[in-house]
């Protein structure tokens, strides 16, 4: 096993880090490795040496541009990755069972009843010709031993949880009657159905307006603060974490660069990646006519991680010793980082959310 440690209790960090939720975690991903290949091809790494705990009722946020590795973290715990072209080392221990060593059939039995996910697209991830009350009620039958009846009263007494306006009346609507908001409404009325003890939220405002998006996450917060569910939260939106999120691990390319609590991070954030993800979000404190500092270049302009730190093409702050050697993740303190050359509070300037 690395040194690799991420998380909200991070698995070597110290336990300063740590919130007293519970004794013991109830995820925990240890040396996470997803390769994607063909016979006779050279496999590709999507995700490496991930490492991170969480506990009940913590919230976790994984940030990162597309292609950082977040959403196949997040398939990878779930089992929903491909059963051909694809391997999946490492460990996944949730509740005390390894999943990487659990059959499809109790795959079948956690998802959904012990951990759920709400997707990207709520358009794609509902069935277009079924309505969206038997979409509901038949997720809660399928874990529940629950009539019909009863299941169609708790699907409408989730869609009120939910803030769905007139829920009785959407139960016989199809997806596309539905707003995108209130889409996403169903996709987390879904998820919470059997009252998961582990929430993955994949995007969940991706493509809804300004508005919409501040209505999901207050409903996404007030009811895993309700139900006391552990919640994973990835991300590309920094604002997102900074309002919903008590630990933020940064990730680029399949690969953690930074992981801290919420505060200090946005303080004082460290990797030059991270800095640059918050240089480019508008502040309200600056003044007026100042331009955003995007990060340089693109994610596919990249080094191996075999020769070097992956973000020495785009960095400001790169070294010769970038180039030259693979930047281990240490703990430094409360935090960890894979970094060779960390920013300082001066050139970092972060800002506490």
């Amino acid at each position: 096993m690395t040194d690799d440690t991420i998380g909200g209790r991070g698995v070597n960090a110290p336990d300063v880090v740590r919130r007293d939720l519970s004794t013991e975690a109830l995820l925990t991903v240890r040396d996470l490795r997803v390769e994607f290949g063909k016979k006779g091809q050279r496999p590709t790494t999507a995700v490496d040496e991930v490492t991170f705990e969480i506990r009940r009722g913590e919230h976790l946020g994984i940030v990162g541009e597309s292609g950082s590795g977040k959403s196949v973290t997040s398939l990878a715990i779930m089992g929903l990755l491909p059963a051909t072209g694809v391997r999946v080392s490492g460990q996944i221990m949730f509740d005390g069972e390894d999943l990487l060593a659990a059959s499809e059939k109790r795959m079948r039995d956690v998802r959904g009843r012990d951990i759920a996910m709400i997707f990207q697209d709520p358009m794609t991830s509902l069935n277009p010709v079924v309505t969206i009350g038997t979409q509901i009620s038949e997720v809660i039958r399928g874990h529940r031993d629950m009539g019909k009846a009863e299941a169609n009263e708790r699907a409408v007494e989730l869609l009120r949880k939910v803030a769905m306006p007139d829920p009785g009346r959407r139960m016989k609507e199809y997806p596309h009657q539905l707003s995108g908001g209130m889409r996403q409404r169903v996709l987390i009325a879904i998820a919470l159905a059997n009252e998961p003890q582990l929430l993955i939220a994949d995007e969940p405002t991706t493509a809804l307006d300004v508005t919409i998006q501040a209505q999901i996450l207050e409903i996404l917060k007030q009811v895993v603060a309700d139900t006391g569910t552990a919640l994973i939260m990835i991300t590309h939106d920094l604002g997102v974490v900074a309002g919903l999120c008590d630990s933020v691990h940064v990730m680029y390319q399949g690969r953690v660069v930074e992981s801290a609590q919420r505060r200090p991070l946005f303080a004082e954030p460290r990797h030059p990646y991270t800095g640059g993800l918050l240089a480019s979000v508008p502040r309200l404190d600056s003044p007026r006519g100042q331009p955003l500092k995007p990060i340089p270049g693109s994610p596919t302009d990249v080094l191996p991680w075999t020769q070097g730190c992956a973000f020495t093409p785009r960095c400001a702050n790169r070294i010769d010793t970038c180039t030259e050697k693979t930047p281990a993740l240490k703990i430094e303190g409360q935090r960890a980082l894979r970094c060779f050359n960390p920013l300082t509070l001066s050139s970092a300037g972060g800002a506490t959310p």
